[in-house]
């Protein structure tokens, strides 16, 4: 008997279902993702782009740094008030002339020449007047006619006034009678004063010295001809007398010193050919005017001269001690700016550079003198660049804080 097996079908069974996460533990998992990607990233920023961020910075200002410049300054120095200036000057003669001739001719002789010291009335030359001679002696012809004239017209007239009593002549021949009279008079008059005029003529023959002095001239020679300038030529001049025991010495003062020139000053006069010497003189007087052409005041200044060793024409160097009645300051003349507005100096104000309007006074080569525009207080910029602006920032050395 055959057994028949039952098969048993097994129970089918459902696959496991996966576990889902909990939402809470995800939710987690994604900020953890996102923070840390958040972190890479500022940390690719912080070592990648700030450090680039920071060298240009670095950069930018290390230029800016460098493009200050760096300047040395000096301070102005107050000048004394009393101050020597030096002006240049002319010596001349206290008294001097040219000589002229004041009548026609040739000169005969000269009795004196360059060097001559001469005394007032003393003969200098002698000049031949031919024609004036001439003239001379028609006139006083002509004198001697007009006398005779007249002497008849007198006698003419007294007969007919005598006459005129009897009735014997007329009134009217009377009268032309006294009128032949006054003409006659008159022209003996007229011809007086050209006989007077001619012999003044004939006495300018001979040519004298107007004052004692020096003869520092002589423009003539025998046989020259001489011109008075009465026939419309030019005039010859014959000599130069000068007289030097006394001088004059002009001198142009700047306007700014103008009202400290005042006469009683006294001044020294330096020359070249005494070095080492000065000459006292003193200030006679003032010309009380500006000049417009060179704003200068001029001043005479009048020096004994005894001896005569100072020399008239000569140049000289006039020491004056001046009062400007003013503060002023003394600044080193490569501080100056020229500008086209006027001279400025360059003030270092709070770290930068102020253009400041000046007014100069006497120059003393390598510094000059400002008498207004300073207080004193000021930092100037030694040797200031062309293109220096106002409000331009500035360094001041260290090393050279008073640019010497």
């Amino acid at each position: 008997m055959s057994v028949e097996s039952t098969v048993i079908d097994p129970v089918p069974t459902q696959p496991p279902v996966p576990k889902q996460p909990e939402p809470e533990k995800s939710s987690r998992k994604h900020w953890i993702v996102a923070l840390v990607a958040f972190f890479v990233v500022v940390g690719a920023f912080a070592f990648g782009f700030l450090p680039r961020v920071k060298a240009r910075a670095t950069l930018r200002s290390e230029t800016a740094q460098m493009a200050i410049s760096t300047v040395s300054i000096v301070q102005p120095e107050r000048s004394a008030p009393a101050e020597e200036i030096v002006l240049p000057a002319s010596v001349q003669a206290f008294i001097s002339a040219p000589i002229f001739a004041r009548t026609n001719g040739y000169l005969r002789s000269w009795y004196v020449d360059i060097g001559t010291h001469v005394k007032q009335g003393q003969l200098l030359a002698e000049i031949e007047t031919p024609e004036v001679d001439q003239q001379l002696r028609q006139a006083r012809a002509d004198l001697a006619t007009a006398e005779a004239n007249l002497n008849l017209a007198q006698i003419t007239a007294r007969r007919f006034q005598d006459l005129l009593k009897s009735n014997s002549v007329s009134q009217q021949d009377t009268d032309n009678a006294v009128g032949a009279l006054a003409a006659n008079r008159a022209t003996v008059q007229a011809n007086q004063a050209n006989v007077s005029r001619l012999e003044q003529l004939q006495s300018f023959e001979k040519i004298y010295a107007p004052f004692d002095g020096i003869i520092t001239a002589r423009k003539t020679d025998i046989g020259a001809l001489i011109n008075a300038g009465s026939a419309g030529g030019a005039q010859a001049e014959l000599f130069d007398i000068a007289q030097p025991d006394r001088l004059r010495v002009y001198v142009s003062v700047p306007e700014a010193y103008s009202q400290a020139a005042r006469p009683g000053l006294t001044a020294d006069l330096s020359l070249a050919e005494f070095p080492g010497r000065r000459f006292q003189g003193k200030v006679v007087r003032t010309a009380e005017a500006i000049d417009p052409a060179t704003r200068t005041l001029l001043v005479q200044i009048e020096v004994q001269n005894p001896t005569g060793q100072l020399l008239t024409g000569s140049y000289a160097e006039v020491h004056l001690k001046l009062s400007s009645g003013m503060t002023s300051y003394v600044i080193p003349v490569n501080t100056l700016l020229f500008r086209k507005e006027g001279l400025r100096v360059a003030v270092v104000q709070d770290g930068k550079v102020v253009l400041t309007p000046v007014t100069a006074g006497h120059d003393y080569g390598d510094k000059i003198q400002i008498i207004a525009g300073l207080t004193g207080n000021e930092s100037l910029v030694l040797n200031p660049p062309d293109a220096v602006t106002n409000g331009q920032p500035v360094r001041v050395s260290t090393d050279n804080r008073s640019g010497q």
